[in-house]
């Protein structure tokens, strides 16, 4: 009995063994290294991308439209997106008002935070640092997914600043994920989180995107692009497990109640990721809110179908 106990045990090691190997070289073979800003910045930050010193940050941003505009709009990324989600936004906002965009900390091509902070109080402050920096004191705030869940914190705690908003698929409440993409499941497990340190196979990086589009058609090879090579600036990668081990979905909604500026929210009725039931529990703690559900789009439906969305979100921001 001796042997035989021995005799498995000798074969339970030579399996996992030859398991740590394969996993080894399937690593090396899949290893992708950090890229820096300057190898990233032609294609994704030409003008009238500039970089700015914020919050200790150098902040990618862009400032486009009519200076005279003495309410500008401010444009919030979700999670591992950049500014670039909003360029059909920015299109049709920027004839006839200022429009500034952003590359939150962790993403994009400002890059990680250095204290490695990515609690909602920390993105708070670092909007209304960013307005500041611009000398805006009051904006118009729109965001998506997690720029919208930090568009209506700076609504909640500094009401002078922001005089309209639009959430699009915000977080907020507790994740009811039907569906979430791949990239997110592997960063929210610490023991994967490091693999994606070293790792990011664009199928993944594909699979993610199709997976937040109401119709998965419309994602094309160079969206795919941006999202994958954005993805690789250095320390991003480090910096989206960090964000979600800090998350705290559900913790401080109540806040809502404090949020005087009239919201309009935009949701898609695909999105699998925050479902649009989401959007009755918003208007519920709101004072002024108002929802427009696209039945064909998903959770990034200002992305997906900018004419529509934009055309609707300025109807709402240009009213009297």
């Amino acid at each position: 009995m001796s042997n035989a106990r021995t005799a498995r045990r000798s074969r339970t090691f030579v399996w996992l063994s030859v398991a740590m190997v394969f996993v080894v070289l399937a690593g090396a073979m899949l290893y992708e290294p950090d890229r820096s800003v300057a190898s990233l910045q032609s294609r994704w930050a030409p003008p009238p991308s500039v970089f700015r010193p914020i919050d200790g940050l150098a902040v990618h941003l862009r400032d486009e439209g009519p200076r005279a505009d003495s309410t500008p709009v401010l444009l919030l990324h979700g999670t591992s997106a950049s500014l670039h989600t909003w360029d059909g936004w920015a299109s049709a906002m920027a004839p006839g008002r200022r429009v500034v965009r952003v590359d939150l900390p962790g993403f994009g091509l400002t890059g990680p935070d250095g204290a490695g902070d990515y609690r909602i109080e920390r993105y708070t402050r670092f909007v209304v640092a960013v307005l500041d920096s611009l000398r805006i004191p009051r904006a118009d705030l729109a965001g998506n997914s997690l720029g919208g869940e930090i568009a209506w914190h700076v609504a909640a705690r500094h009401p002078a600043r922001v005089r309209r908003l639009v959430l699009v698929d915000p977080a907020g409440f507790p994740i009811e994920a039907e569906s979430m993409p791949v990239a997110f499941r592997i960063a929210r497990e610490p023991a994967l989180a490091w693999m994606m340190t070293r790792t990011l196979p664009r199928p993944v990086v594909t699979a993610s995107v199709r997976n937040v589009y109401g119709n998965p058609s419309r994602v094309h090879d160079s969206l795919i692009d941006r999202y994958y090579e954005l993805s690789l600036r250095a320390g991003n990668r480090a910096a989206l497990p960090a964000r979600f081990a800090q998350m705290r979905d559900g913790a401080d909604t109540l806040q809502l109640i404090r949020v005087d500026a009239p919201t309009l929210l935009l949701w898609g009725a695909r999105d699998r990721l925050i479902p649009p039931s989401h959007a009755a529990r918003f208007r519920h703690l709101l004072r002024d809110a108002r929802v427009l559900v696209y039945p064909d789009l998903g959770h990034v439906p200002h992305e997906e179908d900018a004419t529509r969305t934009v055309r609707d979100a300025l109807a709402f921001l240009n009213a009297m």
